[in-house]
């Protein structure tokens, strides 16, 4: 086509589909699309088959340099590996937690105050960081376990200060001692535990783990087919149809 755009009825090569493929994690870590619609997405992609219906899957999704129905889907670099965007400033969305005989949640997309208190009493709490913005660089989470628990969830890259006391309970130190990547918050976790206990645990997002395994799916069939093309290369050692069936001949002959 004279205007540089591809031909619908094209067939869409596997570097396509990849490229689609990256977009759709992009979106869903930027919570454009839950994981519902990304796996609906993601599996139409690896179905598709020309231009025309791989154009369709990421129309509604504001990719720099996408030009729908252009298929031209060159990845550009997501300020993922920043954290200047999710340093927001302000107060933080939520401030305390409290569990008594119960539990609490703080999950998702939330900002974190400066200091965010918990308390849990014969009960537990979760406080998790990963999809979190952060109202400071540097934020407190306040525990306070009696006879219950608490588990607070951070993302790679941030790093983390323990400075909380137990008495016949404890704060989990595992953490401590990685360094955080440069711009990312900074976790100090504080508080009293007894007959309790407060966890750490340093996790990757769904939407990573996801990347993560369409990622080795594509290196698995990225190296069966790279073995497929060597087993079947004369230099590789093994012998062709024809080189097969005049060996064959030469035994008759010699019979």
């Amino acid at each position: 086509m004279t205007d540089g755009t591809p031909d619908p009825d094209l067939r869409a090569s596997d570097a396509d589909r990849e490229r689609v493929a990256e977009h759709l994690r992009d979106a869903l870590a930027e919570g454009r699309l839950d994981m519902a619609e990304f796996e609906e997405r993601l599996e139409t992609t690896y179905q598709a088959r020309t231009y025309a219906e791989l154009a369709p899957i990421t129309r509604d999704l504001p990719v720099a340099g996408v030009v729908a129905p252009v298929v031209d889907m060159t990845k550009h670099p997501q300020p993922s590996g920043s954290w200047g965007g999710r340093i927001v400033g302000g107060e933080g969305s939520s401030t305390w937690g409290v569990a008594v005989l119960s539990g609490f949640q703080r999950k998702g997309r939330w900002t974190v105050p400066k200091r965010f208190n918990s308390f849990a009493f014969w009960g537990g709490g979760e406080i998790d960081l990963r999809e979190a913005d952060f109202a400071d660089r540097e934020v407190v989470i306040n525990c306070i376990a009696i006879m219950g628990g608490m588990n607070v969830v951070v993302p790679p890259g941030v790093e983390v200060v323990v400075r909380g006391i137990g008495i016949m309970g404890g704060f989990d130190h595992s953490q401590e001692g990685v360094p955080g990547t440069p711009g990312a918050p900074r976790v100090i976790i504080t508080g009293f535990a007894f007959w309790g206990g407060v966890g750490v645990d340093r996790k990757v997002t769904r939407a990573e783990r996801q990347r993560l395994k369409e990622q080795r799916r594509q290196e698995k069939l990225e190296r069966r087919e790279a073995k497929r093309e060597l087993e079947n290369t004369p230099e590789a050692g093994g012998d062709t149809f024809s080189d097969l069936h005049e060996t064959q001949r030469q035994r008759d002959r010699d019979y």
